[in-house]
């Protein structure tokens, strides 16, 4: 089963939390990670990205999308909501939403912030809406994790985040690391009960 980490990140506190996400997903023994980004906007006109970028993971496609057994997005928070360009990637779906490609299988989000209190929760829910939509069984971190509930930079019931002040602290905390294993391990393994061949993808 593969688990599709898509993302966007602009400084690279987001890309950091979509590989430590990637490893929880590879603890559970049935499934694997594939870590895709997506193209930048232009302001003026829809501009033409080069198909593979320069550096990092290849650019996601609408086949992988529906191809993936659960699907975990992620992106920095721009004032309380996602980027732009996850945006425009995700108002691309209409056809898989039309045949219910994506129905049944688990989704998760994930974001990061240069402030403490810059719409990292509103972010989170807001990535959750299309994928509500698109009949996707959402999940987020209990407070089972011991880290949600001690965690003083990112990282709640809602998703995995990371927190940076004024571009600081460039790695994770021990705690951010350990909520977005958490989170990739939570969907890998919800993947597996609810897409497993021997029980078929929920409708």
């Amino acid at each position: 089963m593969q688990i599709l980490v898509l993302y966007f990140s602009r400084h690279g506190s987001t890309e950091r939390l979509a590989r430590q996400i990637c490893r929880g997903v590879e603890t559970v023994p049935t499934a694997s990670a594939i870590m895709r980004t997506v193209p930048g906007v232009s302001g003026e006109c829809e501009a033409v990205a080069p198909p593979i970028p320069d550096s990092g993971p290849p650019y996601a496609t609408l086949e992988e999308l529906a191809g993936c057994a659960g699907l975990i997005i992620g992106s920095p928070t721009h004032f309380g909501n996602m980027a732009a360009p996850l945006k425009y990637f995700l108002d691309q779906t209409s056809a898989l939403w039309l045949n219910g490609a994506l129905a049944g299988k688990p989704a998760a989000a994930f974001t990061s912030t240069s402030s403490l209190h810059g719409g990292q929760e509103s972010t989170l829910l807001t990535m959750m809406l299309p994928l509500l939509h698109h009949g996707m069984v959402i999940t987020g971190l209990p407070y089972t994790e011991a880290a949600v509930g001690s965690t003083t930079s990112g990282g709640g019931p809602y998703g995995a985040s990371a927190y940076r002040p004024d571009g600081a602290r460039p790695a994770l905390t021990e705690q951010e690391n350990e909520l977005a294993r958490a989170l990739g391990r939570r969907v890998a393994d919800l993947a597996s009960r609810l897409c497993g061949p021997s029980s078929g993808p929920l409708r």
